[in-house]
């Protein structure tokens, strides 16, 4: 049992299986162990361009890339973050900042990537839209809502960088990837299909119908 764990929490440990996915709700507190990988947008825009899209041809270091990458997000975790790095004298890298980028910048490529890789979560803020709801529960895979504004206590779950591919991009938009522990999130979007973005959203334009309504009435 984790020690650190909040009452309602749930530990999890990468990589997840589809069972582990499936019994996830939304609404459900975790904590995420293990290694995963931080994609922004040149990342998801360079694995469709590169590996998934018709007619692609990667080249021999590309497809080396691939092969990690392959092992690694199999049943993993993409974490939605632009973060702050540090390198150290002996040549390592450290995280000073992890906090999560909006999400919904990601929709036209999440879902072919979940399903490429069989990402089993995705981690951001903001949610997403249709198409990675559906990959949620096809994959099955979870969305997972980091608190935003907390970069540098994120930053603190990051006990080691592993490895850096395409740095090229530039520190933000690299792909990093980490070992973390005890990485707080919260399920918003679950495999059978539950979206708490949605809900939210339906539940605001209801209110706001029934406060146009009312002002229709008035004059």
């Amino acid at each position: 049992m984790n020690d650190r764990l909040l009452p309602g929490e749930q530990g999890l440990r990468l990589p997840l299986s589809d069972e582990q996915v499936r019994v996830l709700r939304v609404g459900q507190a975790v904590r995420l162990s293990g290694r995963l990988v931080t994609a922004r947008d040149a990342a998801h825009q360079w694995l469709v361009r590169t590996f998934i899209q018709p007619g692609a041809h990667p080249s021999a270091d590309e497809l080396a890339v691939l092969a990690d990458l392959r092992r690694i997000l199999a049943g993993g975790a993409i974490y939605h973050c632009g973060p702050v790095v540090a390198q150290q004298s002996d040549g390592s890298y450290r995280f000073l900042a992890a906090g999560p980028t909006t999400s919904a910048r990601e929709e036209p490529y999440q879902a072919d990537v979940m399903r490429f890789f069989n990402v089993k979560a995705v981690i951001g803020k903001g949610g997403m839209g249709a198409r990675t709801l559906r990959a949620c529960q096809q994959t099955p895979a979870v969305y997972l809502h980091a608190v935003g504004g907390a970069a540098a206590l994120i930053a603190q779950t990051v006990r080691r960088v592993e490895t850096v591919y395409q740095l090229e991009f530039g520190v933000p938009e690299a792909l990093w990837v980490i070992e973390v522990e005890d990485f707080p999130a919260v399920v918003t979007m679950d495999a059978l299909g539950a979206s708490l973005h949605e809900e939210v959203r339906r539940a605001s334009q209801a209110e706001l119908d029934r406060l146009l309504g009312k002002t229709e009435e008035r004059n």
